[in-house]
């Protein structure tokens, strides 16, 4: 005798269902009992499925057993990690901790370095394979680090992004007269012939090549962006002098929206704040903590426009540097979302 359905479910339920799944296999399963519950034989319904009678009638057990979930399709377990709980605890320790050069005889870890640890500490063999899948399935991820300088102040820092609401208050009361705040960050960048290689797909095994120059050709960039609005505003220039620093500030005052009041966030460089450079009436300067580049999202800017519009190459001249300075900047001005997403600050925008 064929085993009955379960009669809490009935044709039109599984057939709303079927057309709710993603899973394929699911829905032909579906399809195949809600047939059943019509009147149809299980001969029908194996050729609905387009199986045998004997898969058919494992289908109802595990439906009658675990409803519709039943008829999806389990992954093998596999067999278990070699990792425990307590192998994953120290390896975070480790990975969060960073190598100790003089010991471990690498700067950054690598999954080859990893596994020769576990090797030392734990007797533990394990593939590379395995051991990435285990680092990530912990959350870590291979990201790019942003610039930190050796000396600089944890207190400072702390200090500046915590009095950095009350500045901007300041601001908006005195320079500003009450006019609504476009926070902006500026920064240059020297690009020449002594051109930087970056990461590029190819074939496993293989080393791809890349160009490179060692003539001594060089322009800089002069860039600043408003993260919260996706404005940008850049000059290319021979030299990084007080005369340069006017100029790029002359063209961010005109980027500024006209009934707005701009705040310049930049380092400490001498031509930031030198007595002798001219700061248009709608921009104050705000200069960052010594040594702390990490505040300035313009240098994740210059990691940007490197990796995708100017590493790689040969610049032919002194011409071809700024043209190519000029169409990058431009094609990153023309991207206010990647502007956004780079920029953005949670202690500067209050997000």
């Amino acid at each position: 005798m064929p085993i009955p359905l379960r009669s809490d479910f009935d044709a039109s339920q599984l057939r709303a269902l079927a057309r709710k799944t993603k899973d394929g296999p699911q829905a032909r399963r579906l399809l195949a009992l809600a047939a059943i519950y019509e009147g149809a034989s299980r001969t029908e319904a194996a050729r609905i499925g387009g199986v045998t009678l004997q898969i058919v009638r494992d289908w109802v057990v595990k439906f009658n057993a675990q409803g519709p979930e039943g008829l999806i399709d389990r992954k093998p377990a596999g067999q278990p990690s070699r990792l425990t709980d307590q192998h994953r605890q120290h390896l975070v320790q480790m990975i969060e901790a960073g190598p100790i050069p003089a010991v471990h005889g690498v700067v950054r870890w690598r999954l080859v370095d990893l596994i020769q640890w576990l090797w030392d500490e734990y007797r533990l063999p394990i593939s590379k394979q395995t051991l990435s899948r285990e680092v990530r399935a912990l959350g870590y991820r291979k990201l790019s680090g942003r610039p930190q300088h050796h000396a600089k102040s944890e207190a400072a820092v702390s200090a500046f992004k915590k009095c950095s609401p009350a500045r901007l208050e300041e601001i908006a009361t005195d320079e500003a007269d009450g006019k609504p705040l476009e926070i902006w960050f500026a920064d240059e960048a020297r690009i020449g012939q002594k051109n930087k290689i970056t990461r590029r797909w190819a074939k496993r095994g293989t080393r791809p090549s890349a160009p490179r120059d060692l003539r001594t050709a060089s322009t800089y960039i002069f860039g600043a962006i408003c993260p919260a609005q996706g404005k940008a505003a850049g000059l290319v220039l021979p030299r990084c002098t007080t005369e340069a620093m006017t100029l790029h500030l002359a063209e961010i005052s005109q980027a500024v929206a006209p009934d707005a009041h701009a705040v310049l966030l930049l380092d400490q460089a001498g031509w930031h704040v030198s007595r002798k450079l001219q700061v248009p009436s709608n921009i104050t300067l705000v200069p960052l903590p010594a040594k702390a580049p990490e505040l300035n999202p313009v240098e994740n800017i210059w990691q940007y426009l490197r990796e995708n519009w100017l590493s790689n190459r040969i610049f032919t001249s002194y011409s071809d540097i700024l043209d190519h300075c000029c169409a990058a900047w431009n094609k990153l001005a023309d991207q206010p979302w990647t502007i956004m997403s780079i920029g953005l600050r949670e202690w500067a925008h209050q997000f």
